[in-house]
């Protein structure tokens, strides 16, 4: 089987999720960061690509105001950016959506991305679902990625229940979902990850029941 040609792909890990507004709750934030700084040393030292990707919304934003303090990369992640080999900015969830990032993960012959970052329940889930009909393949990290808890009129979950759901679901369909050291060791290996299906999920659900 040939070797996956990977690109890790940091989506905003900034500090608007550690010291503003939308603060990561689950993995703990001091936790996932420590997990994305692993994968980024484990990606340069193997060679792989790496993409660095800023949230930038307009300055009188309450949230990731273009230049502000929260709109930083976190300095675990900050001081990778003179060494990555692409930093970008987006205004939507899905790191592709107005980005040139495809065109250039296609001119690099990237054919599996590998996601770390915030937030799991917005912009890892719509990164991993828009690769899909672009063809590639996906892998998420679970413990270098982060949620926070939810409530609205439609209904409320904590943040660990938020993470969990969306790694299953993820594993179920989008990405192949494995912790930082697994992927470490598939990718000094050359291999891909394992992944699920949705029958496949479903129906040991359906047995767990």
């Amino acid at each position: 089987m040939t070797a996956p040609r990977r690109a890790l792909i940091v989506v905003d890990a900034q500090q608007e999720y550690f010291e503003g507004l939308l603060p990561i709750q689950h993995p703990a934030r001091g936790e996932s960061i420590a997990r994305i700084r692993a994968a980024l040393d484990a990606a340069e030292q193997s060679g792989v690509p790496v993409v660095l990707v800023q949230h930038e919304l307009p300055a009188e934003s309450p949230v990731f105001a273009a230049e502000s303090a929260t709109w930083q990369n976190h300095p675990e992640v900050a001081a990778h950016e003179e060494r990555a080999s692409k930093r970008i900015g987006k205004q939507f969830s899905s790191v592709f959506a107005g980005t040139g990032l495809e065109a250039w993960l296609r001119d690099e012959g990237i054919d599996t991305i590998t996601l770390v970052g915030y937030m799991t329940n917005n912009c890892v889930i719509a990164s991993a679902a828009a690769a899909e009909p672009l063809g590639f393949a996906v892998e998420v990290l679970s413990d270098a990625t982060g949620a926070v808890g939810l409530a609205n009129d439609a209904g409320s979950a904590p943040a660990r229940q938020v993470h969990e759901t969306l790694m299953a679901l993820l594993h179920s369909n989008w990405a192949a979902v494995a912790d930082t050291d697994t992927w470490t060791a598939a990718l000094q290996a050359g291999e891909a990850l394992g992944k699920s299906d949705l029958v496949t999920s479903a129906a040991q659900a359906r047995e767990l029941a």
